[in-house]
């Protein structure tokens, strides 16, 4: 007899609705689902948690076994109700349920509520579905809007470049900010470099390596890359323009003004550049980029 082989996980990720946050996964049958006990943390319920007076239908999942409950199960929600066992990505047997399941139970409790069949134990859990099915709504249209239109494929570059525009004009502005001295002082104390008065305007060029690591791109995502293609370097290898001439009065130059207050202060409580590469990764995250910590350890 031929056994039945087990699904695999091909994605997995969380989604939050409302505080809550939900295991997820996607199947290599391209089956939606939501994991065990996200089920019951959808609805703030412990996997075993259940009131004394709830009478109880044996051969239901204890999310949907109360007795009062039952006249309101539908074939849809019947359809789902059966567990479905995968190996998650890391090689785990896990237990969920196909996602489609949440909606569907709270159309149970909303169901009951409103025909006074509920509990006093289940109205909070009523109360969850609402929650629930307002975030669900809202994720719901979106996604099926943008899947009908073709629009999924181009949402993340809108997004990421409405976030370009507050930070970015497209020509140079006439005058320019002028870096914080502070900033470059701190960062010859912390290599041991001697600062010299010909330093505030002569420098060595992996200052302007560490601007753009430890600056521009973590301001917003893929600003670096944006200012690198409106102020090119020329055939010499020279910009025609600062980069921080290119940031908005509303939006880019207080997140600038913002970054050289945090550096400064990072840099003013650490004792060495290692120490001070670290808190500057944890304070200011590189956007969607796994960057080596200590990586100009080397170039010093």
């Amino acid at each position: 007899m031929k056994e039945n082989k087990l699904l695999k996980a091909t994605h997995e990720g969380k989604i939050n609705i409302g505080k809550r946050e939900l295991n997820v996964a996607v199947l290599d049958d391209e089956t939606r689902i939501i994991t065990q006990s996200a089920v019951f943390k959808a609805f703030g319920r412990t996997k075993r948690g259940r009131a004394k007076d709830d009478i109880r239908v044996l051969n239901r999942p204890a999310f949907i076994d109360a007795k009062n409950l039952q006249p309101f199960i539908d074939e849809d929600l019947e359809a789902v109700l059966n567990p479905i066992e995968y190996v998650s990505k890391n090689g785990n047997l896990t237990e969920g349920y196909n996602a489609e399941i949440l909606p569907r139970l709270c159309k149970v409790y909303l169901d009951a509520r409103e025909f006074k069949k509920i509990t006093n134990s289940q109205l909070p859990l009523a109360r969850a579905s609402e929650i629930l099915l307002i975030g669900l709504s809202n994720i719901g249209i979106k996604a099926l809007v943008d899947e009908a239109t073709g629009y999924q494929d181009v949402r993340v570059k809108n997004a990421l470049q409405q976030i370009l525009d507050k930070f970015l004009l497209q020509e140079a502005k006439k005058y320019e900010v002028t870096f914080p001295l502070e900033l470059y002082k701190q960062w010859f104390r912390l290599n041991g470099w001697e600062w010299k008065p010909e330093n505030a305007q002569k420098r060595p060029s992996v200052l302007g390596k560490w601007t753009n690591k430890y600056i521009y791109d973590r301001m917003a995502p893929g600003l670096l890359k944006e200012l690198e293609i409106i102020n090119p370097k020329n055939d010499k290898g020279y910009r025609e323009h600062k980069h921080f001439s290119f940031l908005t009065d509303e939006i880019g130059e207080p997140k600038l003004r913002e970054f050289f207050g945090g550096l400064i202060a990072l840099a003013k409580a650490s004792t060495s550049w290692k120490k001070y590469v670290s808190l500057v990764e944890r304070a200011y995250p590189a956007h969607g980029d796994q960057l080596d910590l200590f990586l100009d350890e080397d170039e010093n």
